[in-house]
């Protein structure tokens, strides 16, 4: 193996004073230096350094040296001209995952303590707040309140929507699972998506697992299902994120994959037992209490239960929102949500607004024209294909893993009471979403009682879960793919569902021409349920190219979403793009994006790799 003894410093100094032209501490394509750069070292002749991959590779492997301590590094030839798809699946792997695992026991704490949306800490302390049930825990943060700037607080037995109102002026992170060992209390890991993100998140800790256990992770994967279990038996729900804004909030529902996932890698029944038994609680009572996030039609919809405006969005948000009633009584848009949320002002538009807005975000999608106007009276598509897989799930673990006994309470869950549940869900899908006329799924409006017609992406999720028929699933494939498959794979929606944009109706994250880690990897999957190997060949490629050819141009660069019509990730929709921003080389990537990237690579032909390796445009080798 060829080494370049190099003084770091020195190296990298020189580096981009040639390179990084821009001063960005990156080498991207962007930089309009000589794109050569000749290092030496004793014993072996000059080489030259060449291209802004090749020149990016360099940079980031001395300053991973750095990293480690060093001030004189054997920097590798390999590492230099390491094939690309090779680079980022290695950098996920050995470095990514690393960058993006926090805990908060005492050797965590402080990430959170320094994370930017800690505007309004109380006397430059964090708020934590621990669930009333939890005395290890309250007994640990009161602990730490000597060391550490944060203020432990237990959390009422009963939590309403009103008493989160209460405390959203005064924000904080909400405890998950500690684990105490001979007296010794240290916090499981968790892993964060990145970026400004410090926090647990719902379903991206699911998506990310995925590519946890892909690279041979699976304690960490095992531990997202900890604090699941945590955040059900504790807050009641699996939480939007471990903040106390999102106590009303949860999010899509992915627990009983999670479980199948984990456990047939760890194959301990007692621990899937008591998750399976968590699991079906979630099910019973976050999903199927009627008039809540279940309505009289047997079908499902998110209802955050949150009061008010949502505080975690930035400042002005909702002024478009606002201005017309401030304008009518004469007073400013802030001294109108001032009154508003105090209940000064009382305004039923706004509360079915507000509703809406924190459904939507209970959704993940948030946010999304598809939904941001009526969340709360759509049975999305997503929602119910998640809940499909629920149901068919625990029917196959009972009956597989249980003997077809599984008690709970004198109750016994028979697999065939569950099958049941999921046929009476797949007719009433069919019944109200299925629409035959266009070949596809869409959400069903049960105020209206008509179907939304926006097309998504999460019209194929009915595949993912094996909900649909074949014959459904050829007309997704037929006429849903001309519709969404964009040069980058697929997009958040069709551009014309999304509609014209402008000043006074500005573009969604989730929309056109954006594309989405979790759609993609959902969309996969789907496709193989029914056979369609070539199809999705080409969806994985597509995607894993954009990434591939992205990272290859802006110095390793791996970010929350994408533009998928123009393959890049420059995003031009609201909150920007996480993972985006930093100096030298990134340390996280993003979570879902990692781990769409693993999962895409692990399904991809040998032929495939090798022609992504080489940069081999999709055009080129698909008609």
């Amino acid at each position: 193996m060829i080494f370049f003894n190099l003084n770091i410093e020195a190296t990298l100094q020189k580096l981009l004073l040639q390179e990084d032209t821009d001063g960005d501490k990156r080498i991207t394509i962007e930089d309009k230096g000589p794109k050569a750069f000749e290092i030496t070292s004793s014993k072996r002749e000059p080489y030259m350094v060449k291209g802004t991959y090749h020149l990016s590779n360099l940079l980031q492997e001395l300053v991973i040296a750095k990293n480690k301590g060093k001030t004189t590094a054997q920097i590798p030839l390999k590492g230099i001209e390491e094939p690309p798809v090779e680079r980022v699946s290695r950098m996920v792997k050995d470095y990514f995952w690393s960058g993006l695992t926090r805990t908060m026991d005492e050797k965590g704490i402080q990430n959170l303590i320094n994370d930017s949306k800690n505007e309004t800490l109380i006397s430059n302390k964090l708020r934590v707040y621990i669930p009333f049930n939890d005395k290890i825990a309250f007994k640990y943060y009161r602990n730490l309140e000597t060391d550490f700037p944060i203020k432990a607080i237990k959390l009422p037995k009963k939590i309403t929507p009103n008493f989160v109102k209460r405390i959203n002026t005064k924000p904080g992170i909400l405890s998950l699972k500690l684990k105490e060992d001979n007296g010794q209390i240290n916090g499981i890991p968790f892993v964060v998506p990145g970026g400004r993100f410090n926090e647990m998140y719902g379903w991206d800790s699911y998506f990310q697992s995925i590519g946890l256990i892909i690279d041979g992770k699976i304690e960490l994967a095992k531990a997202v299902a900890e604090h699941f279990q945590y955040e059900i038996e504790h807050y009641g729900k699996i939480l939007n994120a471990n903040r106390s804004y999102y106590l009303t909030r949860t999010q899509p529902p992915f627990y009983s994959s999670l479980i199948c996932e984990v456990f047939e890698v760890c194959k301990d029944k007692n621990w899937l037992k008591s998750h399976l038994k968590t699991a079906i609680h979630e099910y019973e009572t976050v999903w199927m209490v009627e008039g809540k996030r279940l309505i009289k039609n047997g079908l499902n919809r998110y209802l955050a239960e949150g009061i008010g405006f949502p505080p975690e969005c930035e400042e002005g948000h909702f002024d478009a929102i606002i201005k017309p009633f401030a304008d009518a009584v004469q007073i400013s848009i802030n001294t109108y949500l001032e009154k508003y949320q105090k209940g000064e002002i009382k305004n039923n538009q706004l509360d079915i607004y507000f509703l809406n807005d924190r459904s939507v975000r209970e959704s993940g999608h948030d946010t999304s024209y598809r939904i941001d106007s009526n969340c709360a009276d759509l049975n999305l598509v997503e929602l119910n294909a998640f809940l499909y897989k629920y149901e068919i799930d625990f029917a196959k673990l009972i009956k597989d893993e249980f003997d077809d006994v599984f008690i709970i309470n004198s109750k016994n869950y028979t697999s065939n009471y569950w099958l049941e549940k999921a046929r009476n869900r797949k007719k009433k899908v069919n019944e109200y979403l299925w629409n035959e006329n266009d070949g596809l799924f869409y959400d069903y409006n049960f105020t209206t009682n008509k179907q939304s017609k926006f097309v998504s992406a999460t019209t194929f999720t009915p595949l993912w879960s094996k909900m649909a028929t074949q014959k459904q699933a050829e007309e997704i494939l037929k006429n849903a793919l001309p519709l969404l498959l964009e040069k980058g794979g697929i997009s958040g929606s069709t551009q014309e569902s999304r509609g014209e944009i402008s000043n006074e109706r500005p573009a969604r994250q989730w929309d056109y021409p954006n594309g989405w880690a979790p759609h993609q990897m959902l969309i996969w999957k789907g496709l193989l349920n029914y056979g369609f190997e070539t199809e999705t060949q080409e969806l994985m490629y597509r995607w894993l190219y954009m990434i591939t050819k992205n990272a290859v141009d802006y110095n390793g660069t791996i970010p929350e979403k994408y533009d998928v019509v123009q393959a890049t990730h420059k995003v031009f929709a609201e909150y920007g793009n996480v993972g985006t921003d930093f100096e030298y080389i990134t340390q996280e990537g993003f979570g879902w994006m990692n781990a769409s990237y693993q999962y895409g690579l692990s399904l991809l032909t040998k032929n495939n790799i090798m022609h992504l390796n080489q940069l081999k445009k999709p055009e080129e080798l698909f008609i």
